[in-house]
């Protein structure tokens, strides 16, 4: 690939407002004719755009070298984060299929977003997904059962699916918005006032867009659904990872962005490593075997946020929690877990390098 432009070390190239990046310091055992064949698709929240992604961008870029291209994506940028999960979620979609059809040389395929995001995300490998043709399926009752569906997506192998300080569960739950300090009624008139706010995109967040007897969407979102194949697509990646904040995150709550009921919370301490400052607890969580939802009592979990949490956590998840209370960015926590703006970049960016340590190319 031609580099039309140079920056700490890698090639920046700006299609139609999105960012593709990559390497230009080719690894001497590469070929510098074989471009990177690892697409990593970086999806911002709302009223983000391409951008906010760029500095993670680039550290993967340089950090990977020439083992992957990553693309910010463009597609849902600013006012247009405003219209709803599934509106923007078909949006991506068609722009990952595009970049998919500029560089023909891909062939696996990871996501990395934030905030909302990770919904948007969610929803378009939803329609991306491929079922395994039947003669893969023969002998794969194992794969199937290691949480591994054997299908790809849009014909690419999947392989990373990580999300940072996204909603899972919605905003509606009690403390799923910090900034409303738990109190039920703030809660209530937020679920009631939140589409004037954020239109669609808000009637989702707070599952208030249940329409003629179907459940609100983020509900939708935890099964195959249509044509929409939500859970076999989450299925089909060799990793999901949620990073969450465990607390300063006034926008996203702990319990949504990690997936957990209340009582699964842990006790967390002070970082797990000198290399990670900023990382208090990591857990592997494995999926259910089965079909049937596993549910456990929590009194605290209405009946929709229990049939989310249950059927998420039908695939594997890795859980990574992320604290910066001793950091002086701490009340920005929701943008410094993305290393948003450069004055973050001394505070989050050991959060960026543990997904690089553990990503698989």
């Amino acid at each position: 690939m031609d580099c039309e432009s140079k920056e700490n070390g890698v090639c920046v190239e700006e299609v139609n407002g999105g960012l593709d990046i990559w390497s230009s310091n080719k690894n001497s055992s590469s070929s510098p004719s074989s471009p990177p064949n690892h697409l990593v698709v970086m999806v911002n929240g709302i009223m983000g755009s391409s951008k906010d992604w760029k500095f993670g961008a680039e550290q993967f870029a340089k950090s990977l070298h020439d083992s992957v291209t990553v693309h910010c994506s463009e597609r849902n940028a600013s006012r247009l984060t405003l219209d709803g999960i599934d509106v923007m979620g078909e949006r991506l979609a068609e722009e990952v299929l595009e970049v998919i059809q500029r560089k023909p040389e891909i062939q696996r395929i990871s996501f990395v977003a934030h905030s909302l995001g990770g919904l948007v995300a969610r929803y378009a490998i939803g329609r991306l997904y491929r079922p395994p043709s039947r003669e893969n399926t023969e002998d794969g009752s194992n794969k199937l059962c290691d949480g591994y569906s054997g299908g790809t997506i849009c014909g690419l192998e999947a392989m990373n699916f990580v999300t940072v300080a996204s909603p899972h569960l919605g905003s509606r739950g009690n403390y799923h918005v910090p900034f409303l300090f738990g109190l039920t009624a703030l809660e209530k008139a937020a679920s009631c006032v939140a589409h004037w706010i954020f239109r669609k995109s808000g009637r989702h967040l707070f599952l208030t867009d249940a329409e003629e007897g179907k459940p609100p969407l983020l509900r939708c979102m935890v099964e195959d659904n249509g044509d929409l194949y939500f859970i076999s697509a989450l299925r089909a990646f060799k990793r999901r990872v949620a990073y969450s904040n465990v607390g300063y995150d006034h926008i996203v709550g702990w319990r949504t962005s990690s997936i957990r009921r209340t009582s699964e919370l842990p006790k967390w301490e002070d970082a797990v490593s000198e290399k990670y400052p900023h990382i208090v607890y990591e857990e592997r969580c494995k999926g259910s075997d089965s079909g049937k939802c596993v549910t456990i009592e929590d009194k605290d979990s209405d009946v929709l946020e229990e049939a989310m949490v249950t059927g998420l956590s039908r695939v594997s998840w890795e859980k990574v929690d992320v604290s910066f209370h001793t950091s002086r960015q701490r009340f920005a926590a929701h943008n410094v877990i993305q290393v948003k703006d450069n004055y973050m970049h001394s505070e989050g960016a050991d959060v960026i390098q543990h997904m690089i340590d553990h990503f698989l190319t």
